[in-house]
């Protein structure tokens, strides 16, 4: 069934195909991602498929492999949905194709492998950039759209498939682009998303307006940027009310005037510390609002969600962040806060090590290797909070290693827009690394990961390092 306006018109044939053979099966198995993306990925395409009255049931996976893909296989589904990754494990996957296993269906954005399937929903194969243009979640979310009933609509879903993305880091310029702005503008129409120009800052709508600075640490603004005393002393000095009944107030809690106030007086004082114009206007991007969330929760603004829905399936509860995707604002969502803070405490004590022990410079990249200090699952957030603070050199990307099991170990690779610009494909290289070392990877030109054998992770920088060399020559 054709939709109006399709968000995505490239897509839109690849949507349909699949939408098709969902519709057409007897039951379906969806599988998805543990991330942000893909938490919110497999939420889209849930609702989606059971508004359309397709019976399913869902389970989430740490990370694609044969063994995975085996697994997936024995559970007996005649089509398996796979959202947020699939589209570089094809070679596996049509291989249990061709034997009668299931009918894989696949919304992706990860690079594909060679091989390829008649239902496969993934922007690389229209032209479209999966690293900055559309995410998983925006891949379930095209999927989506093409289940709708002549009486259904799921434009709704734009939340979550913007929720995906931002966790995705597909924002990281300032504000979505490409296919992604369709999906807000769906959104919008629909009346779940606001956007606004606005402080680019983490933390709108719960940090205390000096946690708010203080943390601030992408555009560093010397005095106020991890500097408690600073950043008290810089609100102080404005001419608003920073404090209410005793309390610092949030960013969420200003008028549109205190917001101005506060917002040209961080810019004078980053010109003033000399920080560079293009520093400066990395202050300022678009935000997106869930209107129908509670203000001043986590739930409200979209970078703070996707972080929420990092802290659970990250650590095994992924059924507590596809329930809070899902609309539990009970139960669900009060253990996803309690996971949150225990998920803030790892991330800070992982930056604080890295900061502390420092990074190997190789002459194209720096790494760090963790062991089991930092949990495999998260090492790969540490390394991108890494890269944006001033203990890393930001002209080189970084690569983290995590012990994943006694045999294997996690790499995470983290770069800039300005270094893809310039030519840097993490995916590729962690593609073409980790298989010259026994082992396999893949992910996008400027995130990528892979899983090596742990005794191969000098001779993998040494390849990384090479590579990545000939990609900036």
């Amino acid at each position: 069934m054709a939709v109006a306006d399709p968000p995505v018109p490239e897509l839109t044939a690849r949507a349909n195909a699949c939408a098709g053979r969902l519709r057409a099966a007897d039951r379906v198995l969806l599988a998805s991602h543990i991330d942000a993306d893909g938490l919110t990925s497999g939420a889209v395409a849930s609702t989606a498929l059971a508004r359309a009255g397709i019976d399913h049931e869902v389970v989430f996976e740490k990370q694609l492999d044969a063994e995975s893909i085996a697994g997936i296989a024995a559970r007996e589904f005649d089509v398996v949905l796979f959202t947020d990754f699939g589209s570089g494990q094809l070679d596996v996957i049509v291989g249990h194709e061709d034997r009668g296993d299931f009918v894989p269906v696949i919304a992706d954005h990860h690079q594909p492998a060679d091989r390829d399937t008649d239902f496969h929903l993934n922007p690389l194969l229209e032209g479209l950039n999966g690293a900055s243009e559309l995410s998983g979640a925006g891949a379930s979310y095209v999927l989506a759209r093409a289940l709708e009933g002549p009486d259904g609509d799921n434009r709704d879903l734009a939340a979550l498939a913007v929720v995906g993305a931002v966790g995705d880091m597909q924002d990281s310029d300032g504000g979505l682009i490409g296919a992604n702005e369709a999906i807000v503008a769906d959104g919008v129409d629909a009346g779940v998303i606001e956007t606004r120009t606005d402080l680019d800052l983490y933390g709108r709508q719960t940090r205390p307006l000096p946690k708010l600075l203080e943390y601030a640490s992408d555009v560093k603004i010397p005095g106020v940027s991890n500097d408690e005393a600073g950043a008290i002393s810089f609100l102080t000095d404005l001419d608003i009310e920073v404090k209410r009944d005793g309390e610092w107030r949030r960013w969420v809690d200003l008028d549109a005037g205190e917001r101005q106030i506060l917002a040209s007086g961080l810019m004078r004082r980053a010109v003033a510390s000399g920080v560079p114009a293009d520093r400066i206007e990395a202050l300022v991007g678009t935000s997106y609002t869930l209107v129908d969330e509670e203000p001043g929760t986590e739930l409200r603004d979209v970078s703070e969600f996707s972080t929420l829905l990092n802290a659970t399936a990250r650590y095994e509860r992924a059924d507590v962040g596809l329930a809070v995707c899902l609309g539990d604002r009970g139960d669900a969502l009060s253990e996803a806060r309690r996971l949150l803070r225990n998920h803030r405490k790892n991330l800070s004590e992982g930056l604080q090590w890295v900061k502390s022990e420092g990074v190997t410079e190789e002459q194209h990249l720096q790494w760090f290797d963790a062991g089991s200090r930092i949990r495999e699952t998260i090492v790969g957030i540490v390394a991108g909070m890494a890269i944006g603070s001033p203990a890393l050199d930001r002209s080189k990307p970084v690569i983290a290693f995590a012990e994943e099991s006694a045999e294997e170990l996690k790499v995470s690779s983290r770069g800039s827009h300005s270094l893809v610009r310039q030519g840097l494909d993490l995916s590729a290289v962690m593609r073409e690394a980790s298989q010259a070392v026994g082992g396999d990877g893949g992910g996008h030109d400027v995130a990528a990961g892979a899983t090596i054998p742990i005794g191969e992770r000098d001779a993998f920088v040494a390849e990384a390092d090479r590579l990545i060399g000939e990609q900036l020559s």
